[in-house]
């Protein structure tokens, strides 16, 4: 009888990861070459450079990012350090060699993928973009190349890297501008803003519900309010008020999107005063059923 292999579940997670990432960058390599590169979109990155390269001097686009991305995993060791520089080493290769790999398959398709309205172009490739990057970033990898630069101003010029990820695209989006026009700025900037927010999707999540952190006067009709009427359970914190350093109580609970507005519209007409706060809530986990203890 033959013995089952049984894979562990870290192993799995290692895998899943492992191609997530691989598959991201297929597909950031073939939106490369199936819209920007042919449109002479400019994203930011070193393949946007690339594209402005190969458009001022003829210099091969391909080239000129095997040679960039090289070139900045050196400059990673020499001033990020070997662990900065093990996060970024294996998609500085693969995302090139996946440019290389997907140059034939994007120009067999290419004629399927060519539209009079340039919108139709601009749509697919943002949600293509948002979904490649939405891979890679959600196991924490990188394709190196310009998150190199980005770390570097991060480190060096002591921005946070929401800053140095602005300036450094912001500055590859505006020189695409100048050299191909307004009007191809103005497509970057609309794949940029439509990608990041799928990326933000596939990282954090869709929010299915909403969190509510209340403080109320009424705080026992607020209890049944949430038991009885929206089948949920809720946690209590004490709390001090910072100005009057009065003793109170927050409840916190998860409500469901559809039903925000009505619960919002309850806990009012209960009272009017309640102070609340909203968040989103992407993942609920565990929980206990309800108790028969009494309200406090």
């Amino acid at each position: 009888m033959k013995e089952e292999i049984k894979i562990s579940k870290d192993t799995k997670e290692t895998i899943l990861t492992g191609v997530s990432f691989v598959f991201g960058t297929f597909c950031l390599a073939l939106c490369y070459n199936l819209f920007f590169n042919p449109n002479d979109i400019v994203v930011g990155g070193m393949s946007g450079i690339a594209i402005v390269v190969n458009h001022l001097t003829g210099f091969n686009s391909q080239v000129f990012i095997y040679v960039s991305s090289t070139l900045l995993l050196i400059v990673s060791y020499l001033f990020l350090g070997k662990e900065e520089t093990k996060r970024v080493i294996i998609g500085t290769f693969l995302y090139p060699l996946f440019i290389t790999f997907t140059t034939p398959i994007a120009n067999l398709i290419l004629p399927y993928f060519t539209f009079h309205e340039m919108i139709v172009t601009v749509a697919l490739a943002s949600l293509l973009y948002g979904f490649s990057n939405g891979l890679i970033y959600k196991y924490g990898y990188s394709t190196g190349g310009g998150d190199v630069i980005i770390r570097l101003l991060s480190k060096y010029l002591h921005m946070s890297e929401g800053t140095s990820v602005l300036l450094f695209d912001s500055f590859i989006v505006l020189l695409g501008g100048f050299v191909f026009g307004v009007e191809k700025a103005v497509y970057a900037v609309i794949i940029i803003v439509i990608a990041s927010s799928l990326v933000d999707k596939i990282t954090i999540g869709i929010s299915n519900s909403k969190k509510f952190m209340i403080y109320t006067r009424e705080s026992r009709k607020i209890k049944i309010l949430i038991e009885e009427e929206f089948k949920t359970g809720f946690t209590i914190f004490p709390t001090v008020g910072g100005y009057s350093h009065l003793k109170g109580a927050m409840l916190m609970c998860v409500i469901r999107n559809r039903d925000t507005h009505l619960f919002k519209e309850r806990i009012l007409e209960i009272d009017p005063h309640a102070f609340f706060v909203i968040s989103d809530c992407y993942e609920v986990q565990g929980g206990v059923k309800r108790s028969n203890l009494p309200f406090i």
